[in-house]
């Protein structure tokens, strides 16, 4: 629960995910118009040479690893709804 005093910098009537006592609450979005959004994530990775090397040659014990990571984010981006609290389903 947010209180008062922890949001001593916004008025807790202006955020729509929350209620008059600060609790969280879910928005009915049903009446919005469909709108196009981005979103870009960014990260670095560190591994050793040979690492790198061992990846880029396909020689990797566990396999096509890039391919992995690939499908992984993109099962990730199809479960954001189920993963963060109070976000909306994205079609």
């Amino acid at each position: 629960m947010i209180t008062t005093a922890s949001c001593s910098l916004m008025d807790t009537n202006d955020l729509a995910h929350f209620d008059q006592n600060g609790n969280a609450v879910m928005v009915d979005i049903s009446s919005k118009e469909t709108s196009v959004r981005r979103a870009v994530a960014k990260g670095v990775i560190s591994m050793s040479a040979e690492t790198l090397a061992a990846m880029r040659d396909g020689n990797a014990k566990k396999g096509d690893v890039l391919g992995v990571a690939r499908i992984a984010g993109i099962s990730a981006v199809k479960r954001t709804a189920e993963l963060i609290p109070l976000c909306h389903p994205l079609l």
